[in-house]
């Protein structure tokens, strides 16, 4: 791995963050607070919360068997991902590699940067080869965007050329985990330690039900993690986020069964799926999702919103032809789609 000073942005590396007035008495018990300019009626909401969610952190640690100090919590993934390239990329010269197809916003955050995004399509069964990923990096490539289970294909990336990847590539590689909860193949937090080049990504969005509370999880290096919390915004991640994001760890046993009741449901559906007159093929997935070729995607998807029912039409993604997108609903939801599509 090239070193993290080299690799990240001069103006980045020698930043003096914003130091706000919680971080200047952490470490230090208190009980009148006349330091944050704040209104000291309407408790509960009116102080500004733990700028670096420490106690959320914590639990987080014990669930995930990763060390607070290497956890970076989030505005949703979206923050998680956007800061690697203010981190990283000088905009208009350094670029960043990424599978396609893939989930759109590392794509996105890519053209709002400046930072050019070349992709490197995946085979036919939607998998990665290492030795193109690392051939169309050059030396201003930065970062490397891996999605497993992939978005919006499902399945997960061959374990061994992920890791060519990460092994093979001087920067940054960011894995992003979101469905990794729906998986069989094991998270790559566990390559942590010997990979500082590593930033694993996960969410509270899919598995967790949350994706209303916007908390996205970023796992990497302390370095790494120093310098996410160097560049994110203050307060970044609410109070009334932290809260209920406690909760929802409080009983990750719940969680385990809306998991099993999901992959049950996805087996159920896909079955069903595959007795379709419009549908064509159905791919693998490891995720709460699967994608399905249809007859007519197009207009296949224009009857399911008439019927109020919404589904993802993938067509106009690379590889995706004429390709629907499922996600896997409750079981009286699912049997609504099944209903309307055997009536279409």
């Amino acid at each position: 791995m090239i070193s993290l000073e080299q690799l990240v942005r001069p103006n980045i590396w020698n930043l003096a963050p914003y130091s706000s007035a919680r971080d200047e008495y952490s470490g230090k018990e208190a009980h009148v607070f006349l330091d944050a300019n704040e209104n000291p009626y309407n408790t509960t909401v009116n102080r500004y919360p733990d700028p670096l969610q420490r106690q959320l952190k914590a639990v987080l640690s014990k669930i995930k068997g990763v060390p607070a100090e290497n956890i970076f919590l989030g505005n949703g993934s979206d923050e998680a991902i956007d800061l690697p390239y203010r981190i990283f990329c000088e905009p208009g010269r350094d670029n960043v590699v990424s599978i396609a197809p893939t989930y759109g916003m590392y794509k996105v955050c890519a053209d709002i940067n400046n930072i050019e995004c070349k992709q490197v399509l995946l085979d036919d069964k939607f998998q990665l080869h290492a030795d193109q990923l690392l051939a169309a990096c050059d030396e201003h490539t930065k970062i490397v965007w891996l999605c497993s289970p992939n978005n919006p294909t499902g399945n997960s990336l061959d374990r061994d050329e992920m890791l060519k990847v990460i092994e093979g590539f001087g920067g940054i590689v960011v894995v992003d985990e979101a469905y990794i909860d729906f998986a069989q193949q094991l998270s790559l937090r566990q390559e942590l330690p010997t990979h500082p080049n590593l930033i694993i990504l996960q969410t509270m969005s899919k598995a967790w039900g949350s994706a209303a509370i916007r908390l996205g999880m970023a796992f990497a290096s302390r370095d790494i993690i120093d310098i996410y919390n160097k560049v994110k915004y203050p307060y970044n991640v609410n109070l009334l986020t932290q809260q209920k994001a406690m909760e929802m760890l409080s009983d990750p046993f719940e969680i385990d069964k809306w998991v099993k009741m999901l992959l049950q449901e996805r087996s159920r559906l896909m079955m069903a799926f595959a007795e379709l007159p419009c549908c064509e093929q159905i791919f693998k997935t490891d995720a709460n999702f699967f994608l399905a070729r249809m007859t007519d995607a197009q207009r296949i998807y224009d009857y399911l919103v008439e019927h109020g029912i919404i589904v993802r039409n993938r067509s106009r993604i690379q590889l995706c032809d004429n390709c629907l997108r499922i996600t896997i609903g409750t079981r009286s939801e699912n049997n609504e789609l099944l209903s309307a599509l055997r009536q279409y």
